[in-house]
């Protein structure tokens, strides 16, 4: 299938300097958990291959199983990191997470109008943890402001579907196409719907315009409920866009990183399973060893007196 996507790849370095990761920009909130938010993406687009340039926007009150509370930064804090670095570094893609506000989310907006070359990936998480009055403002923020300037959606089918198409009245579920069509109103023109469902416990994650689909590809639904898998799979989008995959390589790509990091998740505390989105760094496992122990050194007890 070919994809006449306007993305472009990244640009060849300057002569005589030596190439060295692509940047992509995150705007997203700190996640103590580990399990979404920047940690997140820094751990996935350091994994795929790029270089992340992290922008907090705020930080959650959460533990593994759910989002208590959540602290925005003051846009002009927003603001002030996300210029700074661009004065300095140059970015091949911005991703956008939870911003926090709708006032985060117009200086992303106008900071990303600032620079039209570069894609920007929007992940829409969803937002049932807050009250409905600030998730309504936000939704509608990022609506009105930053769908105007994302290259690529990305979100969960059910999510997406009460977001675009809350009025949606069919017998049916509606198609990635559909979404897409909703998205593209608001000037996006690819949109990457995950959790599409199936029959006989799998689900489909489909790259779609309002014309076509791009790419497409089924998983099997995990018994497990995760945490943080959306923004896993949209840094790992950002940051396969970054180093100059084609649109429909990147996606079906990002998919497969998802689906690896998924599969060898784990629970580092009494909530929902984290995505092990390095993977590829684990040892083998050793039927002689204990878990969490380790063969080479042992670390003597913390007993340092203050």
């Amino acid at each position: 299938m070919t994809n006449s996507t306007p993305i472009e790849t990244r640009p060849a370095e300057p002569e005589g300097e030596e190439a060295g990761p692509s940047c992509v920009m995150v705007f997203n909130a700190n996640d103590p958990s580990g399990a979404g938010g920047l940690a997140a993406d820094i751990a996935a687009i350091a994994s795929v291959g790029a270089h992340p340039l992290p922008i907090v926007c705020g930080a959650y009150v959460r533990d593994t199983g759910e989002i208590f509370d959540h602290f925005a930064f003051d846009e002009e804090a927003v603001a002030e990191q996300a210029r700074t670095i661009l004065e300095d570094v140059p970015v091949q893609v911005i991703k956008v997470g939870f911003a926090g506000s709708p006032e985060a989310l117009s200086t992303i907006a106008e900071i990303a109008a600032d620079y039209p070359d570069v894609p920007v990936i929007s992940y829409m998480p969803a937002l049932s943890w807050w009250d409905e009055g600030p998730a309504d403002l936000y939704e509608d923020a990022f609506r009105e402001l930053m769908l105007p300037q994302t290259t690529v959606l990305v979100g969960n089918h059910s999510t997406l579907w009460r977001w675009l198409l809350p009025e949606w009245s069919n017998e049916r579920s509606p198609t990635a196409r559909d979404l897409a069509k909703a998205a593209s109103e608001m000037g996006v023109p690819y949109t990457l719907v995950t959790g599409v469902p199936l029959p006989e416990q799998f689900v489909e994650n489909v790259l779609a315009t309002p014309q076509a689909v791009l790419a497409s590809e089924k998983f099997e639904r995990f018994d497990a409920v995760f945490a943080g898998a959306g923004d896993t799979l949209s840094a790992a989008l950002a940051a396969l866009i970054a180093g100059g995959s084609d649109l429909a390589a990147a996606a079906t790509e990002a998919l497969a990183y998802l689906d690896r990091c998924l599969d060898g998740g784990f629970r580092p505390g009494m909530g929902h399973v984290v995505p092990d989105r390095l993977f590829w760094a684990q040892p083998e496992a050793d039927d002689d060893d204990e878990p969490g122990t380790s063969a080479a050194f042992d670390l003597p007890a913390h007993d340092t007196k203050h």
